[in-house]
């Protein structure tokens, strides 16, 4: 068994590179995979220089430590780059709506934003806002959108269905 590893010291370097790509999966951190690049280099040069051990040791830690410290913050920036990700009741923080049923301060009121229903309160405390306002959201208090008017009320009625100005006779 010996005789047959020091003459193929080549696939225990593949062997080891395999198991530290398996465990990159699991930590998803590419430091892994940098060290199983290592180990591949050292089973290039195991297949060359079956003898050499200390040279495939030197090889694939240099290779190793050369793809941490290059390759792996290039491929870091690359994949964590990005618009941070707003889950939960934060991602509707300053989208804008428009006020269903009107919202005083006691509560009661409501809004529909991103086609959702939001229970609202004005965010002063002291103002009403009327139906078919436009309003953005402040803050979210519980399950409550905190919301202050942007725009007056919209006209929602149907052009078929607003009042027309009688025609003058002359």
């Amino acid at each position: 068994m010996m005789d047959w590893l020091r003459d193929n010291v080549w696939a225990a370097w593949l062997g080891i590179a395999a198991a530290l790509a398996l465990a990159e999966l699991a930590s998803l951190d590419f430091t892994l995979l940098m060290l199983a690049a290592g180990a591949i280099t050292a089973a290039g040069v195991g297949a060359l220089f079956p003898h050499l051990l200390w040279l495939q040791i030197v090889v694939g830690l240099i290779t190793a430590a050369a793809m941490l410290a290059a390759i792996r913050p290039l491929l870091v920036r690359k994949i964590h780059h990005g618009v941070e990700l707003k889950t939960g009741s934060a991602h509707v923080i300053g989208r804008s709506g428009v006020v269903v049923k009107e919202i005083h301060p006691d509560g009661g009121g409501s809004i529909k934003l991103n086609g959702e229903l939001w229970t609202a309160r004005p965010y002063d405390d002291t103002s009403t806002i009327e139906p078919g306002t436009r309003v953005e959201v402040m803050s979210i208090d519980g399950a409550t959108a905190v919301v202050y008017p942007i725009a007056g009320p919209i006209d929602h009625t149907l052009p078929e269905l607003r009042e027309k100005p009688e025609p003058k006779d002359s």
